[in-house]
């Protein structure tokens, strides 16, 4: 799904604030220049009179100052739930940092039996990785995650013997409620997990039910290296970012299940691990899919109704099925068994804006981030939805959330260039692109670049930039060179360019069909094809392919990545001369939420739809609407 977008926002289905200086004068606040100009009008002789009451006011308001900020950090830290807990990444003190995996996958193991227990809030993993193991500022990071309660731990391995230390802070009190050490040998490091669990929730008076106090103790495998793959797998699968990362994970995960056959949580782990690279688009195959469902089939035969195992079945309705409805049972079902987890609330906020339940999208949005609150995914995300809902100025101020975690990250700098580019201002988008150049290495800050030099009709400029990327760039991956290609034909199809358009996407043509007839399934080689048809003039064979395109994936079944394809087809039918059964199409996009949806201001500056600046039925849908 991630190439249809980056390939939608190109040119096909492709506030400034000014801080002002007050300062406190006899009159009251004003502006710097007019308190200068009061200042001078003072009398010298009086100046004393000033000194000694400006005095005795500093040291009345240090007084109370003292006292309110002592009053408001007690208060603040009252209003959190005193059941709320963030576990910070543990520290690995192994002498081999290759045990670092270690440390980071006994954080995830203590977060996911935490999770399992309702009486607790537990903050998710990728809120806390940013912050180190052991900080000074315990206040403000309890303050940024809404929790009272903070763990903290470090992990030792030597050979097969582990040390785990932790220790339980009441932030508000700055006092340690609870702390221990653990010795070890790795076969038996499961029961720790659940000893620090179960002291978590009895030092936080929280309640454990029959049910969970069986799940906390669980033995997953007797197999110390089936267990080490796994934790390898899991810690990977935390901070993975490219597509050798997922291939790497359900390595890890492969290895372990070979170890131990009967080890079920590594098994539903390797069915998810699939499941994503197939949704992902990095390998859309039957022989994925198999994979993918035999893994999930031998965790339904070891342990039917564990967590674990129900997880990786709803994310298999959802990502390779699509059975939106299913995988929305199966997701309630789990949430019973892992209140803490947002990865649920997260799954159906995805869910329901798929199947075009934009409500009920937001509301689990909100939930997801109470149990995640620095999640930038969860919120890169969560803001990408209220785009899609054209709510733009929610959609910046959730982007910027993320900025203030990562700043100037490119990704999120992209996606803030494209709402400004999406409501027409050009000028804005423009500032945040500035400096992107062909050796960029985020696709998508490239793309958002390529999307501004085609609005702002920049098409030579656009031609040098794409074009240095393929040939300066040489560790370009393998699909961005399959595709790329592309925008170049379509620069040099806006720049009157015909024959060289036509050379570029006939070189395409081929090496794309081929790919194609590997994954005759998959929706976006079938949109790329149609492009590539239209620029080169064949217009059944272009329409035939966008066609083909809806009808594997529909509006109907898919209501955020679905009308993307109708786009598409739209501009297929633009490009080859068909105007008449465009503009209804248009009519109905602008009127419904979608990924990179369509705008007024993008139909006014895409050059992609210039065939139809002279229809009054176009210039009216070019009007932008009164609230």
């Amino acid at each position: 799904m991630r190439l249809i977008v980056l390939v939608i926002i190109v040119g096909f289905p492709i506030a400034l604030i000014i801080a002002w200086a007050f300062e406190l004068t006899p009159e009251g606040l004003k502006r710097t220049e007019v308190a200068d100009e009061l200042a001078k009008k003072s009398s010298r002789n009086r100046a004393w009179i000033y000194v000694v009451i400006i005095a005795g006011a500093i040291s009345v308001s240090l007084f109370f100052l003292g006292r309110y900020t002592a009053t408001s950090k007690q208060s603040g830290s009252a209003e959190l739930p005193a059941k709320s807990i963030a576990v910070l990444p543990f520290e690995s003190l192994s002498e081999d940092k290759a045990n670092a995996y270690f440390a980071d996958g006994i954080q995830e193991e203590i977060l996911t039996r935490l999770a399992k227990i309702a009486d607790l809030k537990v903050i998710s993993r990728t809120s806390t990785q940013q912050y180190q193991s052991k900080p000074g500022n315990l206040f403000e990071i309890a303050k940024q995650l809404g929790v009272a309660n903070i763990l903290e731990g470090s992990v030792q391995k030597a050979a097969d013997q582990v040390r785990v230390n932790v220790q339980l802070i009441q932030v508000a009190s700055d006092s340690h409620l609870w702390a221990d050490t653990y010795d070890r040998k790795l076969v038996d490091i499961f029961g720790v997990e659940s000893e620090i669990a179960k002291a978590i929730a009895e030092s936080l008076q929280a309640k454990l039910t029959g049910g969970e106090q069986q799940a906390l103790a669980v033995k997953p495998t007797n197999n110390s290296e089936a267990y080490d793959a796994y934790l390898r797998g899991l810690a990977l699968e935390a901070r993975a970012s490219s597509p050798d990362d997922s291939e790497k994970v359900v390595g890890f995960y492969e290895r372990s299940v070979q170890l131990d056959p009967d080890f079920a949580l590594a098994w539903a782990r390797l069915s998810r691990a699939n499941a994503h690279v197939y949704f992902a688009g990095l390998d859309t195959t039957p022989a994925r899919r198999d994979a993918t469902e035999r893994a999930l089939n031998t965790a339904q035969k070891l342990q039917p109704n564990s967590p674990e195992t129900l997880l990786a079945q709803a994310y298999y309705q959802y990502w390779v099925r699509r059975d939106y409805e299913l995988a929305k049972a199966m997701f309630g079902r789990v949430r019973d068994l892992l209140p803490g987890s947002s990865d649920v609330p997260g799954a159906l906020a995805l869910i329901a804006r798929r199947q075009g339940h934009w409500d009920q999208s937001v509301a689990y949005w909100e939930q997801t981030l109470a149990l995640d609150p620095r999640n930038t995914q969860w919120l890169a995300t969560a803001a990408e939805t209220y785009g899609m809902l054209r709510q733009f100025p929610a959609a910046l101020k959730t982007y910027d959330r993320v900025l203030d975690i990562v700043p100037n990250d490119p990704d999120a700098v992209a996606s803030e260039a494209r709402i400004y580019q999406t409501e027409g201002n050009l000028e804005q988008a423009g500032k945040l692109l500035v400096g992107v150049n062909a050796q960029t290495p985020s696709l998508e800050i490239f793309l958002a670049k390529m999307n501004q030099l085609f609005l702002e009709r920049h098409f030579d400029e656009a031609i040098r930039l794409v074009h240095s990327r393929l040939t300066e760039s040489r560790d370009l991956p393998e699909f961005e060179r399959l595709f790329e290609p592309l925008f170049l034909a379509l620069a040099q199809e806006y720049a009157g360019d015909i024959a060289g358009a036509r050379v570029t996407a006939q070189q395409m043509l081929h090496p794309l069909e081929t790919v194609g007839k590997k994954a005759p399934d998959n929706p976006f080689f079938a949109l790329a094809l149609s492009l590539i048809h239209a620029v080169l003039g064949e217009k059944d064979a272009a329409i035939n392919e966008a066609e083909r395109a809806i009808t594997l994936l529909p509006s109907e079944k898919d209501a955020v990545d679905g009308p993307s394809y109708e786009e598409n087809l739209a501009s297929v039918e633009v490009n080859v001369g068909d105007k008449n059964r465009a503009i209804p199409r248009l009519q109905r996009l602008l009127q419904i939420p979608y990924s990179n949806c369509l705008t007024p201001a993008l139909l006014r500056l895409d050059p992609k739809w210039d065939p139809l600046r002279g229809d009054p039925r176009f210039q009216k849908l070019c009007e932008e609407k009164k609230p």
